[in-house]
């Protein structure tokens, strides 16, 4: 766990001179084709087809005979010096996409939909470009689906109505979420909803109820305004999420330790059978890969040699059972600072799917914490969308945890301990998007693939650096106001660097905070007396000094994690004893 880096501020020269960001958005109107028809776009020949599509009900299917590459463009307007990025998803034989006049990608056969992507910056004095999908002569038809022109509209088209204001959720149940809008300005004929690219309903007035999700799942929605001059720009992103989550037992705010099971330190080997009852989850530390690219993880319990109290495998697995019994968790954590974790290929991927289960299965175990830390979580340089990431280690990792997560069900528990430099400082610096250390933000592709799943993200806000937070200011770990400014980023969302994405907030009862136990713990050592300023500033609104929320209070605040039970034994329990009252006194 232990880990230090230099302060962000020190890469903040090396952004000078960028293009202005764009804004998240899809500048092109029936990107999708989810109207059921070419509206939008301009074609020579070719259909609207309901299969083969990759998302919602349709997809275009270009009319290539030998004298025609079946072209469809659509012009849009843009704002100058301003970075865009094109992406479709495609399928058949030469199959194109581009900007006219500018650079353009292809691919010579893709069998099943195949994403092709480019970036480019508008010039000084450009308001509008055209986009084009092609095919080749003689070939069969190719497909499209899910186009997005990412960045901001230029000035609106006269007589198109304004982008509709104030998107809200209202009632949400098991299978549908309910939304409402402030009307549009303009001629409006109706409002379309949109989830990403894909139209989702369309209506004639200003709320629409979106019916047939799946439960305990999360949705983001955009909303346009149209009529028969064209569609609106999209309003701002709402996101909502289904009821029907399964209860795993946990209590409404838990106390998270880790305790070396693998090796021993100075602060001395705790007997599963004598970690006290306050600990609600106790992550097992650490199962590490015999190589950092072979995804192959093994969790070998301290040896004899440096435990002299180490307890047989019987004796740990039934001291297990008996924390299980009564309520608690008991998780493997792969990582930390040594294990590092790198699933570069699918092969490291699904050996990593194996030995994880292997080692949850010999255990009984709850679930699983993903402590990546050093270099095992990577940006590759033009990943710039925590949405849809590209880079192999990322990729590979979340579909594993997904695999995980279906293998064991519902009450399978997932949480994540990564340094504030792989979270909150993607909010001034992403990787992906060059500047700086690729790892910047690193795991908000990941946090987000899951967030579904997530049971607690618990940053560790110690072994940091500055970093700047949601009020455009530096802060210091050490303190309230660190924990208050860095849990607040996490529960509000914010802006990632310069991609023109943003984050959105984690639900308070997926939140906790990361602390050392004590000062020998780690760097960042936080006084309880502060500690609870903090969390009371974030439950309650009190104590927060010059802070001003912006994802408001969290009554379901989850807890408190630290580093380490060992540590805290160490040190006569001072961080148990100062915080498990406190957290039970909590509303």
């Amino acid at each position: 766990m232990k880990r230090i880096w230099a302060p962000a501020v020190l890469t903040a020269g090396l952004l000078v001179g960028l293009p202005s960001p764009a804004h998240a958005d899809n500048v092109l109107a029936n990107a999708g084709f989810e109207s059921g028809s070419l509206s939008g776009w301009t074609c020579a020949g070719g259909s609207v087809v309901s299969t083969p599509v990759r998302t919602g009900s349709y997809a275009l299917a270009g009319g290539v005979s030998t004298g025609s590459t079946g072209q469809c463009t659509q012009t849009v307007n843009v704002q100058p010096n301003t970075a865009y990025s094109l992406s479709a998803w495609v399928r058949g034989s030469y199959v194109y996409m581009g900007v006219t006049g500018g650079t353009q990608t292809w691919t010579p056969s893709a069998s099943d939909y195949t994403k092709l992507s480019l970036s480019f910056t508008t010039g000084a004095d450009q308001k509008t470009v055209e986009i084009f999908l092609h095919g080749w002569y003689g070939n069969s038809a190719y497909y499209a689906d899910d186009v997005l022109l990412d960045g901001p509209g230029g000035e609106p088209q006269p007589g198109v109505p304004g982008a509709p204001d104030g998107p809200k959720v209202g009632t949400v149940t098991d299978d549908s979420i309910a939304l409402s809008w402030e009307p549009a300005s303009g001629t409006v004929t109706g409002y379309r909803v949109y989830e990403g690219s894909a139209l989702r309903a369309t209506v004639t007035g200003t709320s629409a109820t979106l019916t047939g999700l799946d439960a305990c799942t999360t949705h983001r929605y955009t909303v346009a305004a149209y009529n028969d001059v064209g569609e609106s720009a999209k309003s701002a992103q709402v996101s909502g999420r289904t009821s029907g989550c399964t209860d795993i037992g946990l209590p409404k705010h838990a106390l998270i330790g880790y305790l070396h099971a693998s090796f021993a330190n100075g602060s001395g080997y705790v007997r599963m059978a004598d970690v006290p009852d306050a600990w609600d989850i106790i992550d097992l530390a650490f199962g590490e890969p015999t190589s950092p690219t072979s995804g192959d993880v093994r969790f070998d319990r301290c040896p004899v040699s440096e435990c002299k109290n180490v307890e047989s495998d019987e004796e740990f697995i039934a001291a297990i059972r008996d924390k299980q019994a009564q309520g608690k968790k008991v998780l493997i954590s792969i990582g930390g600072q040594d294990g590092q974790v790198q699933l570069t290929t699918t092969a490291a991927r699904d050996t990593f799917v194996r030995s994880v289960s292997a080692i949850i299965d010999k255990y009984g175990l709850d679930g699983l914490d993903v402590d990546f830390e050093g270099h095992s979580l990577y940006l590759n340089s033009g990943d710039t969308d925590f949405r849809n990431p590209t880079t192999p280690v990322i990729v590979n990792l979340i579909s594993a945890l997904k695999t995980l997560k279906a293998k064991y069900g519902s009450k399978f528990v997932l949480t994540m301990a990564p340094e504030t430099f792989f979270v909150q400082v993607g909010h001034q610096f992403y990787g992906g998007a060059g500047g700086g250390d690729g790892r910047t933000g690193a795991y908000l592709p990941v946090i987000d693939a899951m967030r579904d799943d997530l049971t607690v993200l618990h940053v560790q806000d110690y072994n940091s650096g500055p970093v700047m937070g949601l009020d455009g200011q530096y802060h210091n770990m050490g303190g309230a106001e660190f924990h208050i400014a860095m849990t607040d980023m996490v529960r509000a969302g914010f802006t990632v660097a310069n991609t023109g994405h943003t984050f959105p907030g984690l639900r308070p009862d997926q939140i906790a905070i990361g602390l050392p136990a004590a000062v020998s713990a780690g760097n960042g050592y936080t006084p309880p007396a502060q500690v609870q300023q903090a969390v009371n500033c974030l439950v309650k609104g009190t104590g927060c000094g010059s802070y001003t929320l912006r994802g408001g209070t969290s009554p379901g605040f989850r807890g408190l994690m630290t580093w380490s039970i060992n540590w805290d034994n160490y040190y006569k329990w001072e961080f148990m004893d100062s915080h498990e009252p406190f957290l039970n006194g909590l509303p």
